[in-house]
Formats: structure tokens, C-alpha cells, sequence
């Protein structure tokens, strides 16, 4: 067997144990047990032991850029389940540049209403600065 191939058999055959994941990831094995309530990893067990896979820790990876990158554990699932279908990249990549695209919308509104929050704050302190100015209650300066 390649040397490659055989590196990357290896990686696919690696188990973690919900404290590896946790510190790989800076998560609590409390969150990871709650992603799997949702159903959305499902390791293996050996008595009462989580023996996680590499296919759960890619998971778990997308989970935590999903969540990061503010979407809802539903569109998280969603995007988890086209992953498990026939032709499956595909159809989860089509999905998840169309969630990508509105998300990226949204956040650039929120943006907008942001900065404007600001510059209204930033008048009204130079108002109020004027006005605490003007009656000798804040020092010039």
C-alpha cells in the first residue's frame, strides 16, 4: 500500500473519545452531547464510552463553522443530510451556496444598520458633550 494511501486509512480508522473533540474543537463535551440529542452525530459506543469516528469529527467540524458562521442547527442538519444522499456533494454544495449567499445578504444589512447605529451615536454624544460643555458641567478638553 502507498505510503499516501496508507496515511490517509489510518486517519479514516482514528477514534476520539468526546474529551479529544472537545479540545480539538475548544468545545464542552456538553455541547457535543447536545449535538447528538439533535441528531446530528452519532458515535459509537462501547458500554457507556462515545467512540467517535473520523466521519463524526468531519461533522463536528462542519457544525462548528455552521454555528460559527451563524446558521441555525436546522440548516446545519440540512446541510449534514444532503451530505448522506446520492451525489451528495453536489447537492450539499447547491444548497449550502444558496444559504452562504443569503446569509452573506443578511449580514451585509446588518452591517449597514451598524454602522449607521454608530454614526447616530456619535452624533448624539458630540450633542451631549456640547451641551455638558456649554454648562460648565464637563471640562473643554
Amino acid at each position: 500500500m502507498e505510503a499516501g494511501i496508507r496515511e490517509k486509512a489510518e486517519v479514516e480508522q482514528r477514534s476520539y473519545s468526546i474529551g479529544d473533540l472537545a479540545a480539538a474543537f475548544d468545545i464542552t463535551p456538553r455541547s457535543i452531547r447536545f449535538y447528538e440529542d439533535e441528531g446530528l452525530l452519532s458515535p459509537e459506543r462501547a458500554g457507556l464510552t462515545r467512540i467517535y469516528s473520523h466521519r463524526d469529527r468531519a461533522r463536528l467540524a462542519l457544525i462548528c463553522r455552521g454555528k460559527r458562521l451563524g446558521f441555525s442547527l436546522a440548516e446545519i442538519r440540512e446541510f449534514l443530510d444532503l451530505y448522506d444522499r446520492e451525489h451528495g456533494q453536489v447537492g450539499q454544495m447547491s444548497y449550502f451556496l444558496g444559504r452562504a449567499r443569503a446569509r452573506r445578504a443578511a449580514l451585509e444589512t446588518q452591517l449597514v444598520d451598524v454602522q449607521q447605529t454608530i454614526e447616530d451615536l456619535k452624533g448624539i454624544e458630540d450633542e451631549i458633550v456640547g451641551f455638558l460643555k456649554r454648562e460648565g458641567a464637563l471640562p473643554e478638553g
